[in-house]
């Protein structure tokens, strides 16, 4: 087999690097959730990480292994959200100037936060594009040769998957055995990391990723052998709307994750009134993907301990109070 783009040692180095300076996040855990599923959940709150997703874990890694040469030309990424805020924020953090290429579509506060990382920041920009017609790699790669930028992408970077994996890596690091572990996806950072940290630490655990249906672009992927690219996915998990699986994350699930589930829209809903109704927890559409699998019934682990990664917390208040009315 190839060798991995990453392995258990880097994500370890990711998590030194981001000690004291990414969030601890909790473990959450619900007697309800346990009844409904027959099985002990515990679920790692990444909602409750700095800019409110698992991103900022995987943006800090990479802009703080910058050379000093990378640092004064700065960081272009491109993003629907989360990313952009994660490599804004380590910008900020680092002093580093960063310039986010965004769909003209982001959720409002995802943008919101992201120039407001950026205030005060020389050289930091956002860049809006129409993600149904316009390529964001190409446009990412044009700025970034025009000004000298070093570009992060959202996924497909050895040093953001090793830092996402550090998310995996303190749960089963704070709870002991897992028998699975559920992972949503998108490009594949999360999962990847999170494969590398969970198959490390427990090489029997059963790692399973979830797409939204509408986006399954993993799940044909995996089924065909090769990397699959789909038309941009109507979803609500707009964390979830990618077209394809990175060429480096890709790998890494043949290798490590047992399969793709996939969840509906109208599921997560009904996972996200779960979390604030019962949990007390906001928790976006794409950070509801492992949780409304395990939830929904879609996975059944009755009897085993189950961890379920909730990447994040960032949804417009307007929009997240549609989710939540009654039907």
């Amino acid at each position: 087999m190839t060798a991995l783009a990453i392995q258990i040692a880097d994500i370890e180095a990711a998590a030194a690097r981001l000690q004291g300076v990414a969030h601890r996040t909790p473990v959450l855990r619900s007697r309800t959730a346990d009844e409904r599923t027959g099985a002990q959940v515990f679920f790692k709150a990444e909602n409750h990480q700095r800019m409110g997703a698992f991103k900022f874990r995987g943006g800090y890694n990479a802009l703080a292994q910058f050379t000093p040469a990378q640092r004064r030309t700065g960081a272009l990424a491109f993003s629907s959200g989360n990313h952009a805020q994660a490599v804004a924020l380590s910008g900020r953090l680092l002093g580093i100037p960063t310039v986010i290429v965004m769909p003209n579509d982001a959720p409002a506060a995802k943008l919101a936060a992201t120039r407001a990382y950026q205030a005060g920041q020389p050289g930091s920009a956002v860049v809006l594009y129409d993600r149904y017609t316009e390529d964001r790699a190409a446009i990412g790669a044009r700025i970034a040769a025009e000004r000298g930028m070093t570009l992060i992408p959202p996924y497909d970077h050895p040093h953001v998957m090793a830092g996402q994996g550090t998310a995996a890596l303190e749960l089963i690091d704070e709870v002991g055995p897992l028998d699975a572990l559920l992972v949503c996806v998108g490009g594949g950072g999360l999962i990847s990391g999170s494969a590398v940290a969970a198959r490390a630490r427990l090489p029997g655990i059963c790692v399973v990723g979830v797409e939204p249906e509408a986006g399954n672009d993993t799940q044909q992927s995996l089924a065909r052998g090769e990397i699959v690219h789909i038309e941009v996915p109507q979803t609500i998990a707009d964390g979830a709307q990618t077209q394809a699986s990175g060429q480096l994350t890709f790998p890494v699930i043949q290798a490590l994750v047992a399969r793709i589930v996939t969840v509906s829209d109208a599921q997560l809903v009904r996972t996200m009134q779960f979390f604030a109704e019962r949990m007390k927890e906001v928790v976006e559409p794409t950070g509801c993907l492992g949780a409304a699998a395990l939830l929904e019934g879609v996975e059944d682990w009755r009897g085993a301990r189950v961890g379920v990664i909730l990447s994040g917390g960032n949804v417009d208040l307007p929009r997240y109070a549609g989710f939540l009315a009654p039907t």
